[in-house]
């Protein structure tokens, strides 16, 4: 049975699809992935060569091989060691030779064009129980989206064998940097989350810092500088054009973040050298503070009910993170471990928080539950800061300066475990990484 799906706006729900139902007592289980902590060996996965147009199915086939075996938990069988593939998509499988070669699971896929459309089929087999592993699946697109329709076979594979939920369908902001270091030349870009497709949203004529995705991906908050002092806009990513949403002359807002309904934002602002954490109404305009104490608060990042926010303070004597409910009370430490502690980010799963710390000269990349127990260092360097999640919350993409060279700053991803360390291929320098939701 083949499921044909449409890579269109109102198939955002059928796309975003969640784990593998279990089986029926006295079935086969599933072949699966159990994601731990503990150091474990990839799954061996082979991919021969997708059927169909040869140019472009060999290109959806690396990219979905790419997007799989960049996980760390998949390992690629090498071509020359694959037995002779099917004449076609939907001949028979055997078994018995994939097995020879130690294939725990095998992709097989066909990939058509027609005009400017293309059409892309694809089974996933458990090898070693000889068994489909679902349903096929068929997606159908513009030609100009074959990235995106390998993204979606990529996204389903992991899905079905690891029971997470997907990311590689999502897009990521970031600031390009260029030019000398006392005249940097900054401008946001957003790019597919391997780095390819990347598009400018602002022109570098003025400083710009710290884009943040909207819930929905059609918008992106920033700290822009064109009015000579930081103040916040909103930008349509469709349309490419930016409002403000702060204009008050005697105050500085900077660090937004969206709330998860997209209808508010937290942001910090600072007035007579004291900043704290406030909260607008993006319809309205309307605002009101959320902290008020002598001391710097910054950064804010929302629980994915939009009930709390966590957010850097110095206000115990050196940056600490705190959390507090969006009606009041008096804000939580959760950070007590030696260091400064900065940029947190509340994971989409609710379960962690994302955070960079700095102890001595040495910088990190760490994570801890919400109450601030199991805290856990993912990364050490030079410079590491500035995490943001991806849209599944096994994944958390920062910037990175390593010292020599030219010390200009790159983007990197790990995973939860703190195994799979990559950089983002890109030629540039980039930073302020935002990490946006699964595209429809």
């Amino acid at each position: 049975m083949f499921h044909k799906l449409t890579l269109a706006p109102a198939l955002a729900a059928i796309l975003a699809v969640g784990a593998p139902a279990l089986p029926a007592m006295g079935q086969t289980a599933p072949l699966r992935i159990e994601i731990t902590d503990g150091v474990i060996e990839p799954m061996s996965i082979a991919i021969p060569a997708f059927h169909g147009d040869a140019e472009l199915a060999a290109r959806v086939r690396q990219v979905v091989a790419d997007n799989l075996t960049g996980t760390g938990l998949f390992r690629e069988i090498p071509a020359e060691a694959h037995p002779a593939r099917p004449a076609g998509f939907s001949d028979a499988i055997s078994y018995e030779e994939w097995r020879a070669v130690n294939a725990q699971a095998l992709v097989t896929a066909e990939v058509t064009q027609a005009g400017e459309d293309i059409s892309v089929r694809f089974r996933l087999f458990d090898v070693f129980t000889g068994q489909p592993q679902g349903d096929g699946m068929q997606f159908d697109a513009r030609a100009a989206d074959w990235r995106r329709a390998a993204h979606k076979i990529a996204d389903q594979i992991y899905t079905r064998l690891t029971g997470e939920r997907p990311y590689f369908d999502s897009r990521v902001a970031f600031v390009q940097e260029t030019g000398p270091k006392n005249a940097r030349i900054k401008r946001i870009g957003v790019m597919d989350y391997d780095g390819a497709n990347i598009r400018w949203m602002t022109d570098g004529a003025s400083l710009v810092l710290a884009p943040k995705f909207s819930p929905d991906g059609r918008q992106i908050l920033f700290t822009s500088y064109d009015s000579g002092f930081p103040q916040i806009r909103l930008l349509d990513v469709a349309s490419v054009t930016s409002r403000p949403l702060t204009q008050d002359p005697g105050a500085m807002a900077f660090a937004p973040a969206f709330s998860p309904d997209g209808r508010r934002i937290a942001y910090s602002r600072e007035q007579g050298g004291n900043s704290d954490i406030w909260l607008m109404d993006v319809a309205t305009g309307g605002q009101r503070p959320l902290t008020n104490a002598p001391s710097i608060e910054t950064s804010p990042s929302f629980s994915p009910d939009g009930s709390r926010i966590v957010f850097e303070s110095d206000r115990s004597g050196t940056p600490q993170l705190y959390i507090m409910g969006l009606d009041g009370g008096e804000p939580q430490r959760i950070s007590f471990g030696d260091g400064r502690y900065g940029t947190p980010a509340w994971s989409p799963r609710g379960d962690m928080i994302a955070f960079t710390k700095r102890i001595g000269d040495r910088f990190h990349i760490g994570v801890m539950r919400t109450d601030g127990s199991g805290e856990k260092m993912l990364t050490e360097s030079f410079l590491d800061e500035g995490p943001t999640w991806a849209p599944n919350g096994r994944v958390v993409m920062f910037t990175r300066v390593t010292p020599g060279g030219t010390g200009e700053p790159r983007l990197h991803s790990v995973d939860i475990t703190g195994r799979n360390m990559r950089p983002i291929e890109l030629d540039f320098a980039a930073s302020d990484p935002s990490w946006g939701p699964l595209l429809p």
